[in-house]
């Protein structure tokens, strides 16, 4: 089971996984308090980010010390979360102890002790863009946004790579993409949008 809590900055999406007794938590954007009744006394093992820009991640120190939980981040990160600048949140807030940080890089799974998680280093959007997948869900964060394409005028936005990314989407296998804002959308409406945007950059 995944519910999804919006935050109210930029109406970011923060998505709750379910396993039982277990969750782990994608992204931080969103009022702990709020966050909270849907865990519902829940144990979290895990708090992933999509990407180091403020709105999905402002929080996200008040969830790893409020849940005890560790957080999983891509290992560009730390150049977003470090800089109030990069992660556009005009100077307000940045990260400089990150001690309760495991950072990923590349491809691999995830272990968490009630969940397998595959993840997989994006760009285009960000430098620190981070694909995770849970099954049939997968978790896009900014790099697709309901049926749009991310924004790549950004500091560390790279139009080649953001063609590679969603290149890759494509032709993953998955039923529900869940991205950084909006609704979610099933891999048939995404692979027409994803398709419009790979004609749009190549062109």
């Amino acid at each position: 089971m995944i519910e999804k809590v919006v935050s109210e900055f930029i109406s970011s999406n923060v998505f709750v996984v379910f396993d039982g007794d277990y969750c782990f938590i994608v992204d931080a954007g969103a009022k702990k308090e709020e966050v909270e009744k849907v865990i519902a006394g829940k144990k979290v093992e895990g708090i992933l980010l999509t990407h180091g820009h403020y709105d999905h991640c402002l929080r996200v120190l008040e969830y790893a010390k409020s849940f005890g939980a560790k957080v999983y981040a891509s290992e560009f990160i730390k150049e977003y979360l470090g800089d109030g600048e990069k992660n556009y949140s005009e100077g307000k807030f940045s990260i400089q102890d990150f001690s309760n940080f495991n950072f990923l890089s590349g491809e691999g799974k995830l272990k968490l002790p009630h969940f397998e998680i595959a993840f997989k280093q994006l760009g285009g959007h960000s430098k620190s863009d981070m694909l995770y997948c849970h099954g049939d869900d997968i978790f896009v964060g900014d790099v697709v946004i309901g049926r749009d394409m991310g924004r790549i005028d950004l500091y560390g936005s790279d139009k080649a790579e953001m063609e590679k990314s969603l290149a890759y989407l494509k032709a993953l296998n998955y039923l529900t993409m869940h991205s950084g804002h909006g609704e979610d959308n099933d891999k048939k409406t995404q692979d027409k949008v994803v398709s419009l945007w790979l004609r749009f950059l190549t062109r």
